[in-house]
């Protein structure tokens, strides 16, 4: 297997990766972003943002994650489609093992970003794909003219929903919690729509159907009371799981899986730093991954300079 060697490698094309391969060719170093899907990252699924800095009117998130890759190819990025399978010290800087190939790095900056956290009720892995989703902007055309479900009422529930209103006929939100925790902005966005309704204080207890989603089953968590909600689609936004499977046997990681940093935003290992959703921190936006990668790729510079 060949080996390639490189000032600065990035694990994770999200927002807070391509921002540190912006900043971190900016300043000269040779720099490589693994990424095993899509540049953009969670971002990139999301139809609209509306709270990025700069863009007045929103933009799409897949665009916003297009014009960020092409900025740091610009600078002379190297982005390779290619999953990280782990990471190894070397003598001098680690080596980043994947499917294909292994590559050096004198200092690695983890960007690994975050997924959806599942529901892990009956019928949610069954119906994967059969009307159990957790993205809009991939799913939602496939629901013109029919009742769907979104759990969650967050920013990402509300925000994912307001989308979803373009195709579905209706749409039922669950919140485990007894009122929105989303900004008020969005909570406004729904207040004359009447092809929606709200189950506060409610679970869902599972996602009926033979072969595709008919139903879900919910629960009032202050009385008890059981109801069966007869939708063909679910979409789950109840939060999200660090995608930290990488690194789990090298760094300190907190109970959830999150990785923990300094404010330089070092690990426990030198010359590995983590950056964006995927580090232990009270906030996931993309406007603060962005400013992490950019913290993340200056601190790595003077790592490398000593």
């Amino acid at each position: 297997m060949s080996n390639s060697k490189y000032d600065i490698i990035i694990i994770g094309a999200g927002p807070a990766g391509l921002s540190a391969g912006i900043y971190s060719a900016r300043a000269g170093l040779k720099t490589m972003i693994l990424e095993k899907g899509i540049p953009g990252g969670t971002a990139a699924m999301t139809d609209l943002i509306e709270n990025y800095p700069g863009f007045s009117d929103g933009i799409k998130g897949m665009e916003l994650g297009l014009k960020m890759r092409q900025q740091g190819e610009r600078f002379g990025v190297k982005i390779i489609n290619a999953e990280a399978r782990s990471i190894v010290k070397a003598e001098k800087g680690f080596i980043i093992k994947t499917s294909s190939q292994d590559y050096t790095g004198d200092c690695v900056i983890v960007a690994t970003g975050s997924s959806p956290k599942a529901l892990n009720i009956p019928g949610e892995k069954e119906l994967l794909g059969r009307g159990v989703s957790y993205c809009a902007t991939c799913d939602g055309p496939l629901f013109k003219n029919r009742d769907i479900a979104v759990i969650g009422c967050g920013n990402s529930g509300l925000q994912e929903g307001r989308f979803l209103l373009n195709f579905a006929r209706s749409i039922t939100f669950v919140e485990f919690l007894p009122y929105i925790t989303a900004d008020k902005i969005l909570q406004e966005g729904f207040k004359d729509e009447k092809r929606v309704r709200f189950f506060l204080e409610s679970e869902v207890l599972s996602i009926q159907g033979q072969g595709s989603v008919e139903a879900i089953r919910i629960r009032n968590r202050k009385t008890n009371k059981e109801e069966v909600i007869p939708v063909t689609g679910v979409f789950i936004y109840i939060g999200l799981i660090p995608n930290s499977q990488v690194v789990h046997e090298l760094l300190d990681l907190d109970r959830e899986g999150f990785i923990i940093t300094n404010e330089r935003l070092e690990t426990s290992v030198p010359g590995i730093f983590a950056a964006g959703d995927v580090r232990a921190k009270r906030y996931r936006q993309i406007v603060i991954a962005c400013s992490e990668g950019a913290i993340a790729a200056l601190n790595a510079y003077h790592y490398l300079r000593g």
